[in-house]
């Protein structure tokens, strides 16, 4: 969260390629070094700049992938953000080898660390190398303006429920639905492989019905999903419940970026800066909060609240008016 700022700052000055590299470096350079540490403080403070590198990282790349898309004649954004997903589950497979073949968390990450920059010395020649927008705006880091903050809203409401989903959705499944152990481990992957067909699904989807009615009928499945699992928490059920969640989360965060990434204020970086600083408060804050109130009244009414922000998406999604944002003429 400290370093957006950071990263806009750059991202005004520099191009998203050089500051791909930057971040790429320093992520899996930090990435090699957790395993070897062995005192708790080392670890806090390796973690807090990891976080940083992850942070200039992703908002670089997002921002490479805005600007990619002005070349296409077709939606590309969502697919971008399938790899990501595809790669999840390519790091639990080699999560799995590892723990399987009894190899230390040191070398493990070590490996993959390196494996990282290597694919990074291959194909960092073939990135795109766009210069900074120049815009009205000053200032390195602004919060979302008028344009931006629906956006950041809805961003806010899908990180919330997806990283509630993250943390709760195989606890939720013990809790409520008592299944079976195989039963309660195959409900995270029912919601991750929905997540990621939804990804790759998306673009298609985005071309044929437009933004707006993608993130409506986004909102109304999370919504859906969530109630359906309350009302009826059962195997199947639930099941059903969670693809519907997953598929649901699954385009909102790419679409916003790429909506966001338009704004006329601010260059691509500071506008996803902005809209990520409040979308990243729904990632951090709210799961914390379903289990306080889990605590205090139950999961099913925990995750009834967090069908409240699905509801809000619909709410602010129906707001939205593509396309009305005054032209901006830099100074």
């Amino acid at each position: 969260m400290l370093t957006i700022p950071i990263t806009a700052k750059m991202l005004r000055h520099f191009s998203s390629k050089r500051i791909m590299l930057v971040g790429v470096i320093a992520f899996n350079l930090l990435l090699c070094l957790p395993g070897f540490t062995t005192y708790v403080w080392q670890l806090v403070i390796l973690l807090f700049f990891f976080g940083s590198a992850r942070n200039i990282y992703n908002l670089s790349t997002n921002a490479q992938a805005v600007s990619i898309q002005v070349f296409y004649d077709k939606p590309i954004m969502v697919t971008f953000h399938g790899i990501w997903s595809i790669a999840g589950f390519a790091g639990a497979a080699v999560g799995y080898l590892m723990v399987s073949f009894n190899v230390a968390t040191s070398w493990h990450l070590l490996m993959v660390g390196i494996a990282m920059l290597i694919i990074t010395a291959i194909f960092y020649p073939y990135i795109y190398d766009e210069k900074p927008a120049v815009t009205s705006s000053t200032a390195g880091f602004r919060l979302p303006d008028k344009y931006l903050i629906k956006f950041a809203l809805i961003c806010f409401a899908s990180m919330a429920c997806e990283n509630t989903m993250y943390d709760w959705s195989a606890i939720y499944f013990q809790k409520v639905v008592h299944p079976s152990k195989s039963a309660a481990t195959a409900a995270f992957v029912v919601y991750m492989v929905a997540m990621t067909l939804g990804r790759f699904t998306g673009d298609k989807l985005v071309a044929s019905a437009g933004i707006k009615k993608v993130l409506m009928l986004s909102g109304i499945l999370i919504t859906s999903g969530l109630l359906f699992c309350i009302i009826l928490p059962y195997v199947i059920t639930t099941y059903i419940a969670y693809a519907m969640v997953g598929v649901g989360v699954s385009c909102i965060v790419p679409l916003v970026f790429s909506m966001a990434g338009k704004s006329q204020s601010m260059n691509t970086g500071q506008a996803l800066a902005a809209v990520s600083t409040v979308g990243y408060l729904g990632f951090l804050v709210i799961p914390p909060t379903v289990g306080f109130i889990a605590q205090a009244i139950g999961l099913r009414w925990a995750f009834g609240i967090v069908a409240c922000f699905g509801a809000l998406i619909i709410i602010l999604v129906f707001q939205l008016k593509e396309n009305k944002q005054p032209e901006v003429i830099p100074s």
